[in-house]
């Protein structure tokens, strides 16, 4: 199995931290009496600036979840479609030719789902396998990518795609002024990410999916996740991810290298998900990289904020495309979400 090509899509409306703050001091006219906590919570989220669905003057009137849903459904097509013409493109596979999809997301709804309606909008091969997958969070970059993996495992002379979708700003509760949610709305940004998976009876190139692992956290539920209610999506995101991170991720990585015949020293890139300042410290803790390993990570973060399930695929694609590691090299990449959760994968380019 092998990592074809890579891409992103990103909504044409880009603003600064500086410009978001401004328009959320009104947008929570009511009960953000201190708007120096606002300017505190997002000067250190680790964001320069972000892209968002619509422009922010338009968040005011989506007031109901129907409304911000349905701009979902149009934008995630709408990046959607551009992703997936890319990797198509650079790998030069035609539309027809993809065996299966695996949609993730976890910041809208959709029935029939996006992919169904991509298959529709694109004209798809009438016969693909449809995988849309919905509650995975932030892990879902890493845990669809294996999942594509495995599928081509199965069927070696196929290609699938992988397909992250996330608009993040479309889940902001203007009555919701808890830290977490304002934490989120300092954080989290907009866009997709596409990356095609080729099996190794096809002729295309890339790096070499090894093996894949996951890793769930019994009783770990409330760490991260939604509420659902009638007003839509209120972000779960408790102050000990950091400490879930720091007291797992190292041993995780070194159970699963070892099962290969490897230890860390083995790896010489780390392609790992965005999530924060403080989650990213976490992780450079945990694995004892300190050597501007995360770099990467860190300059996601800045120039597009954490884009949940799209983030880690973020990062590859910009590993892909500007930093590509020497022959032979190993990579792991991984990511944490939901459940709460891990699940990574060795890679060899």
């Amino acid at each position: 199995m092998r990592i074809a090509s890579t891409a992103t899509a990103y909504p044409p409306f880009y603003f600064t931290q500086e410009e978001v703050v401004a328009t959320l001091k009104k947008y929570w006219d009511k009960g953000m009496e201190n708007a120096a906590v606002l300017e505190r919570l997002f000067s250190r989220t680790g964001v320069d600036g972000r892209y968002f669905a619509r422009p922010l003057e338009e968040y005011y009137a989506l007031d109901t979840w129907g409304k911000t849903n349905n701009v979902w459904i149009e934008v995630a097509l709408e990046l959607g479609e551009k992703a997936i013409d890319c990797v198509l493109k650079q790998a030069g596979v035609a539309r027809d030719q993809v065996g299966a999809l695996f949609f993730v997301s976890v910041t809208g709804v959709a029935s029939p789902s996006v992919d169904a309606r991509l298959v529709n909008k694109m004209g798809l091969n009438p016969h693909i396998k449809r995988n849309p997958i919905f509650g995975l969070g932030c892990v879902a970059g890493a845990a669809g990518l294996a999942r594509a993996a495995d599928y081509v495992r199965a069927y070696p002379d196929q290609v699938a795609i992988l397909l992250s979708v996330e608009l993040c700003s479309l889940t902001w509760q203007r009555e919701d002024v808890t830290v977490a949610n304002l934490i989120g709305s300092g954080l989290f940004g907009d866009g997709a990410a596409a990356v095609l998976v080729a099996g190794a009876e096809t002729n295309l190139r890339g790096p070499k999916i090894v093996a894949s692992t996951a890793v769930f956290y019994p009783d770990t539920e409330r760490v991260m996740g939604w509420d659902i209610s009638e007003k839509g999506f209120n972000l779960v995101l408790s102050p000990d991810v950091p400490m879930v991170v720091r007291e797992n991720l190292g041993g995780n990585v070194d159970a699963f290298l070892a099962g290969q015949g490897l230890k860390r020293s083995d790896i010489g890139t780390w392609i790992m998900h965005t999530g924060g300042p403080k989650v990213l410290d976490a992780t450079a803790e945990s694995l004892d990289l300190l050597n501007g390993e995360l770099d990467g990570s860190w300059a996601a973060l800045r120039r597009v904020g954490n884009l949940s399930s799209a983030s880690v695929l973020v990062v590859l694609d910009d590993v892909m495309k500007h930093n590509r590691p020497p022959r032979g090299t190993r990579s792991i990449l991984a990511a944490m979400g939901p459940g709460f959760c891990a699940e990574m994968l060795l890679l060899e380019w």
